[in-house]
């Protein structure tokens, strides 16, 4: 039934104008906005050609989980591209992280992941897939 669908996903985030500023200028994403007053929002166009809609919550709470993963081919470099863009990495206590706040998986897994937050607290991660 859904088999051909261009699906899509979206989340909160409590300032749009912040949300702009951080997937547009210091992730580098292409974001459109659109809409008007309560019904303003953001549309981030990845890479695979998939979009992700971004729409103000006033009440938002932020994800307690992962809501959007950027595989990249060289996990070291995104990581330092992204603390030279002002991004901190995420530790969690469950985890082995190395300095730079990556941990090494494998099983089956990625082969490695860093996870940071955006301005309204979402999880975001970079991976290194095997």
């Amino acid at each position: 039934m859904f088999g051909q669908s261009q699906a899509f996903s979206g989340f909160a985030v409590d300032d749009l104008g912040e949300a702009r500023r951080f997937y547009g200028e210091t992730l580098g994403l292409q974001v459109e906005e659109t809409g008007e007053g309560d019904m303003r929002m953001l549309t981030i166009r990845l890479g695979s050609g998939a979009q992700v809609f971004v729409y103000p919550k006033e009440t938002h709470t932020p994800a307690t989980f992962t809501i959007l993963n950027f595989p990249v081919d060289d996990i070291e470099a995104a990581v330092d591209e992204l603390d030279r863009r002002g991004v901190t990495m995420e530790r969690y206590s469950e985890f082995d992280h190395d300095a730079k706040g990556i941990v090494r998986v494998g099983n089956g897994g990625p082969a490695a992941i860093a996870w940071f937050t955006d301005p309204a607290g979402n999880v975001l991660s970079v991976l290194q897939e095997n």
